[in-house]
C-alpha cells in the first residue's frame, strides 16, 4: 500500500480588473494656482467574497487618496481594483489569510498604476504609492472582528 502525497495548494489569478475609479477636483481651476504642496492621506481597504463557482473568490482592494491644502480638498481619488482568484487544495483555515494578505498584494501594483495615471491626467504631479505589507492590515482587521464579536456576545451576570 503506497501513501499518496496530498495535492499541493494552488492559487490562480482568473481575472484582474478595475472595478471602479473616481476622481473629484472640487476647486478646479482655482486649486491649480495654489503654491503650497498638498497633504496626501491614503486609506486602504479590502473585501473578499466567495463566488458561486467552486473555489472562486473575488477580492476588491480599494484605495482612497485625499489631497488637501489646509481644509480645502485639492483632489480625491478612489480606485477599486478587483481580482478573481481560484483557490485549490487550500486548507479551510488558510483561505481567510490568503484572501486577506496574498490577494491584495497581487492587486496592489495595478491599483497603484491606476491612481498614478489618473492623478497625472488630472493635471497634478503623479502620486506613486509606497509598497504595502498587507499582513499587519489583515491582523488588525482580524483583531477588530474579534472585538466586535466579543462585544456582540450577551453578557450574563
Amino acid at each position: 500500500m503506497s501513501e499518496q502525497t496530498p495535492p499541493q495548494p494552488a492559487i490562480t489569478i482568473a481575472k484582474i480588473y478595475l472595478k471602479d475609479l473616481s476622481l473629484e477636483i472640487p476647486h478646479a481651476p482655482q486649486i491649480f494656482l495654489e503654491r503650497e504642496a498638498p497633504q496626501v492621506d491614503v486609506n486602504i481597504h479590502n473585501e473578499n467574497r466567495k463566488l458561486d463557482q467552486e473555489n472562486l473568490y473575488e477580492t476588491v482592494l480599494t484605495v482612497t487618496l485625499t489631497a488637501k491644502i489646509k481644509e480645502k480638498t485639492v483632489f480625491l481619488v478612489e480606485a477599486a481594483q478587483a481580482g478573481v482568484f481560484e483557490l485549490r487544495n487550500v486548507a479551510a483555515d488558510d483561505v481567510d489569510p490568503v484572501l486577506g494578505m496574498f490577494c491584495p498584494t497581487q492587486l496592489f501594483p495595478y491599483v497603484r498604476e491606476a491612481i498614478t495615471g489618473i492623478v497625472a491626467r488630472a493635471g497634478f504631479p503623479p502620486v506613486v504609492l509606497d509598497p504595502v505589507n498587507f499582513e499587519p492590515i489583515y491582523r488588525q482587521q482580524q483583531a477588530q472582528r474579534q472585538q466586535e464579536a466579543a462585544a456582540a456576545q450577551p453578557t450574563t451576570h
